[in-house]
């Protein structure tokens, strides 16, 4: 028999914007959507500056993975999509902060721009 889809939203944070689930379990994986750097409320942070902007996609990735019963240790697969690789440098050192000793498989990618002009979207495969 097939095992059942577990859609995971988070907690006390607005529904998402599109046609889309925040994290979907499947046998054993968490599959993230691209976060974006939205507040749990809902507000926007395109006018504020990249590293504001990384920070909040960073705990938006993080927010999904605890809703699913897993953490930053469970991380497989990251990737972020950065416009201006002049900001790639600055994501790196938030990203260690963040993530700590944590070094899942990851890949950056500069892109032109992305939605509602926000600077950065990360979206991860994660084991639960």
């Amino acid at each position: 028999m097939k095992e059942a889809i577990k859609k995971i939203y988070i907690d006390g944070a607005v529904a998402p914007a599109g046609h889309y689930t925040p994290g979907v379990v499947y046998n054993g994986m968490l599959f993230i959507s691209g976060q974006l750097p939205v507040n749990a409320d809902g507000t926007h942070t395109y006018t504020e500056p990249f590293e504001v902007q990384a920070r909040v996609a960073l705990s938006n990735l993080l927010a999904v993975l605890k809703a699913a019963g897993s953490d930053a240790s469970d991380l497989l697969k990251v990737t972020v999509y950065v416009v201006g690789v002049e900001n790639w440098k600055a994501f790196n050192q938030i990203y260690i902060e963040m993530l700590g000793d944590n070094k899942p498989a990851r890949a950056v990618v500069p892109v032109p721009e992305l939605h509602h002009g926000y600077l950065v979207e990360i979206d991860a495969v994660a084991a639960v």
